[in-house]
């Protein structure tokens, strides 16, 4: 058999073999191959292919494609531009690059995309795609992995030793492939947490091995765990951490009290969601002799119990956000500092980190400060029992039953507070739309869940005057601390939330859509921007485009993140801003309390380069726990809709493509898919420049905010995908 195997060889030879050595010397352009090595890479070793590769390598030469650098040492002749971006895996196995080298996403096909996937830092080299105008790349080696643990169905095959790896979502174009001795004790079928481990070189798949089995597909918890493991989120504390956690001493001594501002006796009270089990920030009011209100924000001192060098500090940073999921909180903190020792609950002496501020009428701070404090919150308030008070608009309230389970009296001075502080929120939510902040009040999607966390009704929560009141003292907090630091000495390094101006290709995309309703937007004059954009989400509130308008709009903005480079808001329009209102759920929250305290007793400027990377850290967890957070959404919403299989949904189209149209149902807000080949009644193409889906024959156009009526075809609680059956229109 051999015998017979060099012999064809001889016969065929290798095909492709100049374009195979090209591409070999290519790929790994900074070093030398000589003939013995390409040979290793081709898995030749007869003699017939060796003299064709010696042969080649110096016709190759002979016509400058490669260069001998040394006798029998050759290299690739390199006068194409590299450049480096991230892949972006579309569903047939294509995908784009987005680089800051080009305006646009240059084009990859999957034979081109050399072992990449999703997310993955890429090198590669661009050109003309051919007939179009815009560039298509090859990747031409990996930088870094954007993650290296998947999460699928696992696949055994016991006759032949091995398993297969399916993953869950459609960015990934190929299974893992897992030897029967990595399988973990997995059974057929179960899903599982699977790690990368190599790519050899002829390889179809990559090689991995099961880290967790998470367990069946399709039960709560199962998938639950699985949005968590798909992002390399914590489920649990480690039992040391726990234990470092539960040995600290919590205790408040007149020894800590004598070292901070003691404002026990200032009214002070919360106010938050009516469900919530941590509670980091507080208000303080009083009216002084002099007519000005003091007004204090009073932040959980988590950094007192949270100290570097610690366990549990370094398990906070790693986190570095508490992820919220639809049944569930991951916290960043154990339950010991988080839902006790730094929750300000009711009737309880606390320790905190406090922004002071005197202010008139008009809200003019005509005094601020800033520092450690002790604090004793009076009453709790649900959002709900604070906006009953604000709409009486009297201090005059009976006794009540409370939403958070107490009955309590709000007395005459806590309701005269609320109404004060509603009516000064107001003036500065005021200045700030004059001076240019973008007034984003997105309706969010809840569930009420029964006692197995099944999904038995849907129901939207939208900021009402209690919820802005609490925002805009928080704002004040946040922006006024950034202040103190940044403007006082720039030079010193502070953590900072920035905002970068709106994209100018996203703001033309959004003024195309928005014309199909009727909107028109005029974004020349760049200083407009705010204003036009503020004036189209008032108009469109309460219209069926409301949810479309409102996430494109959203989609134009950049992306929010940490850092030590200090831009601005440009959202809030704030020229200072940063993150101290919540150190329980945000470790940026925490570096900046360390670094105020640490400016305030005198202090040098800390590292920017240790600090800038735990900007990035923080940056890159807050993603994943967003991403996170929306699979949870999407797998409840999916969940709802099981039961729903025979009802008729009005939805509003909020996606057009190739492949179909997406539809988001006005009831509840679930995005569903109807696929063009389910559109029976006529052959339906896209037609890009309407935003539509148009019939062939009969001219139906089915377009972007369009009113449809749809019915569910499939529900799929493991890739997270609801179908749509398309029924027509509503009747005018």
């Amino acid at each position: 058999m051999t015998k017979k195997r060099k012999g064809k060889s001889k016969k065929s030879g290798i095909s492709n073999l100049a374009r195979t050595i090209l591409g070999i010397l290519k790929k790994e352009r900074n070093q030398s191959f000589n003939y013995k090595q390409i040979a290793a890479k081709l898995g030749v070793n007869d003699a017939s292919s060796r003299n064709q590769i010696i042969k080649t390598l110096a016709r190759l030469a002979g016509k400058e494609e490669i260069i001998q650098i040394e006798r029998g040492k050759f290299k690739a002749i390199v006068n194409t531009e590299y450049h480096i971006g991230t892949l972006d895996l579309a569903a047939k196995g294509n995908g784009y690059i987005i680089s800051d080298d080009f305006e646009d996403d240059v084009f990859i096909a999957s034979n081109n995309i050399n072992k990449a996937l999703h997310g993955d830092e890429v090198e590669f080299y661009a050109y003309k795609r051919k007939n179009r105008g815009k560039k298509e790349g090859e990747i031409t080696s990996i930088i870094k992995r954007a993650k290296s643990e998947y999460v699928g169905v696992i696949q055994i095959h016991e006759k032949k030793n091995f398993a297969f790896v399916v993953v869950d979502g459609n960015k990934m174009y190929t299974d893992i492939f897992v030897p029967i001795n990595k399988i973990n004790k997995a059974q057929d079928g179960d899903k599982v947490l699977v790690s990368l481990e190599e790519w050899p070189e002829k390889a179809d798949s990559p090689n991995g091995k099961v880290l967790k089995v998470l367990g069946k597909p399709g039960d709560h918890s199962t998938e639950i765990h699985s949005i968590l493991a798909e992002y390399g989120l914590p489920l649990e504390f480690p039992q040391e951490v726990e234990e470092f956690a539960n040995n600290l001493d919590t205790s408040i001594t007149s020894a800590e009290i004598a070292k901070r501002r003691d404002m026990r006796k200032d009214l002070t009270f919360t106010i938050d969601p009516k469900d919530a089990k941590d509670f980091d920030d507080a208000l303080s009011f009083t009216v002084l002799d002099n007519g000005l209100y003091e007004i204090g924000i009073h932040i959980a001192d988590v950094s007192h119990y949270l100290q570097e060098g610690t366990i549990l500090d370094d398990e906070a940073y790693e986190r570095a956000t508490s992820v919220y999921l639809v049944d569930r909180v991951v916290p960043m903190l154990p339950e010991v500092l988080s839902n006790k020792a730094c929750s300000l609950r009711p009737h309880e002496e606390k320790l905190t980190f406090s922004a002071v501020f005197q202010m008139n009428d008009k809200c003019e701070i005509k005094n601020e400060w800033f520092g450690r404090t002790v604090t004793y919150s009076d009453a709790r308030f649900a959002y709900e029992e604070a906006q009953a008070i604000i709409e009486s608009k009297s201090s005059e309230i009976p006794a009540t039953v409370s939403l958070t389970g107490e009955t309590y009296e709000a007395s005459k001075e806590i309701t005269e507070a609320v109404l004060k502080m509603d009516t000064l929120a107001k003036i500065m939510r005021g200045q700030r739309m004059r001076e240019g902040a973008i007034s984003f009040d997105k309706v969010e999607v809840k569930f009420n869940l029964d006692e197995q966390a099944n999904p038995v009704g849907v129901f939207f929560k939208s900021s009402k005057d209690a919820n802005k009141l609490i925002e805009e003292f928080m704002l004040l907090a946040n922006r006024k601390v950034s202040e103190f630091v940044g403007k006082k000495d720039p030079k010193k390094t502070f953590v900072y939330r920035v905002h970068d101006e709106p994209d100018e290709s996203k703001l033309a995309t959004l003024s195309n859509v928005v014309s199909r309703f009727g909107y028109n937007l005029n974004f020349k004059n760049r200083k407009n921007i705010a204003s036009t954009l503020n004036n189209l989400l008032k108009e469109v509130n309460g219209k069926k485009e409301q949810n479309l308008v409102d996430t494109l709009t959203i989609r134009t903005m950049s992306k929010a993140e940490y850092t030590t480079k200090n831009i601005g808001h440009y959202g809030l329009a704030f020229n200072y801003y940063s993150h101290f209102t919540s150190p329980i759920r945000r470790y940026p929250d925490v570096m900046a309390h360390r670094l105020l305290q640490e400016y305030l007793d005198g202090g040098k400027s800390a590292n920017e380069d240790i600090y800038e990377e735990k900007c990035n850290h923080s940056s890159n967890m807050e993603g994943l726990a967003t991403r996170a957070e929306r699979d949870s959404i999407k797998y409840m919403q999916i969940k709802f809709m099981q039961d729903h299989k025979d009802e008729n949904f009005i939805g509003v189209i909020t996606g057009v493509t190739d492949w179909g149209i997406y539809v988001e149902i006005l009831d509840n807000k679930c995005e569903g898919m109807v696929s063009v080949r389910d559109m029976k009644d006529d052959h339906y193409s896209f037609d890009q420049d309407q935003y539509a889906m148009v019939g062939k024959s009969n001219g139906i156009a089915y377009q972007l905010g369009e009113e449809v009526i749809v019915k569910v075809k499939n529900t799929d609680l493991i890739k997270k995908h609801l179908d749509f059956t398309l029924l027509g229109k509503p009747q005018e």
